[in-house]
């Protein structure tokens, strides 16, 4: 882990269309400096999903948000994207590092294992993302990678009380979703609690 403080790398609900999601995401935007957001969609039609990207991507990146794609290389390059985040096999990730990297962002999404985000840290991401059922389990994994590698390493939280402890076991994102968007006030609101939550973690 850096010594800067952890960041907030928010993701979408899968989207079928903008129209409906673009004012929630402008709150959100607006609530907190978020350092990405991760744009996901809920099917594959690549026209659909385009028209999606060049609805949502300026939103973020006129507030100097970097804006990825999961699953998305060739649709992050034509529509202005920042980079992608691939949730896929080694070859995959290696893939997209060829056709994206050194100019685009490229992270290595849903890694459950120890060597899983080696071999990816090894291809060249830009960082490696962590995924457990144990809460106390992603902590240990986050821990173990800020201790060894230089990699930046983004971990999810999927309640409030876990951004605290994740930031100080080392992640340098905390990956918000489900706790933002399905909070009964507004994201606005649970973007504010979740810098809260940051507030005091020593790096």
């Amino acid at each position: 882990m850096s010594d800067d403080a952890p960041q907030l790398y928010l993701v979408t609900p899968p989207l079928q269309e903008a129209s409906n999601f673009k004012s929630r995401l402008v709150q959100a935007l607006e609530a907190a400096n978020l350092a990405s957001l991760l744009i996901r969609f809920a099917h594959e039609d690549i026209r659909k999903n385009e028209e999606i990207l060049r609805i949502l991507t300026p939103l973020a990146q006129e507030r100097n948000v970097a804006v990825l794609v999961e699953n998305g290389v060739n649709e992050a390059l034509r529509c202005g994207a920042d980079g992608a985040h691939i949730v896929g096999s080694t070859d995959d990730i290696a893939t997209a590092v060829k056709k994206l990297s050194p100019r685009y962002i490229v992270g290595a999404g849903n890694l459950a294992t120890r060597d899983d985000a080696m071999q990816a840290g090894e291809l060249g991401v830009d960082y490696v993302h962590f995924v457990s059922s144990d809460a106390h389990q992603l902590i240990e994994r986050v821990a173990w990678w800020s201790e060894l590698f230089i990699t930046p390493c983004v971990a999810k939280a999927e309640r409030l009380e876990e951004i605290a402890p994740l930031a100080q076991a080392g992640a340098d994102f905390i990956m918000l979703e489900d706790v933002v968007w399905s909070d009964p006030r507004h994201p606005a609101a649970a973007l504010s609690d979740a810098l809260a939550c940051l507030q005091g973690v020593s790096v």
